[in-house]
């Protein structure tokens, strides 16, 4: 972007002189993109509270500290039970998502098995469910496609486990810009062994604002030396209420890769973070999900 050709022609003569210098310039442009502030977290469209990634991240328990996160300590403790519990819930018949919290109360409310959008009953058979989800998905709806993805992937709601469609379904949604498409791209590759194509999904899903996918590139760069990388998105994570880089972040301060007076600023946007995805109705759909574990 710092030089123009008057036609492909004369660009291409001469890539062997600036493919370097151009090569260098991506990846200072990509960088940037890549540790700049993150889009604004969505919000559930009942209570308007920020939508939590998962149970654990709205648990009503005391702020961290500049000695734990006892949030972290909580999930370590628990963690088969918190593993897969989420906190929002999508409806295919609209395709819109609320937290858990509003779902409660919509059901507290005397609305059990109905839609808050449009009313329509939810207690459907999985043929009715993939019928749904599939006119969803004709509309190139990306959490839908992102969702048979996943049944696809697991072989489940009645459906043949296919991996191959799977994959070429998250990749739909991740081109949709759906960060949890890339997400899972980036743990099927990771788990694949293909690290450069796990690290492109990743980077993909954290400049979308996607706090896992961020974590997990710090795991990333810590594992390959680069503690200022790690710190930097750890930093980004923990100041969205991602736990886990908020105990890594503690400590990489024992380990003298971050200072006190940027820990005490983050440790200040986690607590507020976490502060913000909390409520009563969110409290009480947790204390029903932990009384089931």
């Amino acid at each position: 972007m710092q030089v123009k050709y008057c036609n492909a022609e004369c660009q291409k003569n001469h890539w062997p002189k600036h493919k370097k210098a151009c090569k260098e310039r991506a990846a200072e442009l990509r960088n940037e993109a890549l540790f700049k502030d993150p889009p604004a977290k969505e919000d559930c469209p009942i209570c308007f509270l920020p939508m939590p990634y998962s149970l654990i991240c709205c648990i009503s328990l005391p702020p961290a500290t500049i000695l734990s996160v006892p949030i972290h300590d909580y999930a370590i403790a628990n963690n088969e039970e918190l593993n897969d519990k989420v906190m929002e819930r999508y409806y295919t018949c609209c395709g819109k998502s609320i937290c858990v919290g509003c779902d409660y109360s919509f059901a507290k409310a005397g609305n059990i098995g109905a839609c808050p959008f449009c009313n329509s009953n939810q207690d459907k058979t999985e043929e009715e469910q993939v019928e749904e989800i599939m006119k969803r998905v004709a509309v190139n709806d990306a959490a839908s496609i992102f969702l048979l993805a996943g049944y696809y992937y697991q072989g489940s709601l009645g459906l043949q486990q296919d991996q191959t469609k799977a994959m070429e379904l998250f990749t739909t949604a991740a081109k949709l810009g759906f960060s949890k498409g890339h997400f899972n791209l980036g743990n099927i590759y990771y788990e694949g062994g293909n690290m450069k194509k796990a690290k492109f999904h990743y980077e993909a899903a954290a400049m979308l604002g996607h706090e896992n996918s961020r974590f997990n590139l710090g795991l990333m760069e810590k594992k390959s030396g680069n503690m200022d990388g790690a710190v930097k998105h750890w930093t980004i994570a923990a100041s969205a209420w991602h736990y886990n880089a908020m105990h890594n972040l503690l400590v990489a301060l024992k380990e003298g890769y971050i200072s006190r007076e940027s820990i005490d600023s983050i440790l200040a946007a986690y607590n507020k973070s976490c502060a913000e995805m909390r409520s009563e109705s969110r409290d009480a759909a947790i204390q029903i999900k932990m009384n089931r574990i």
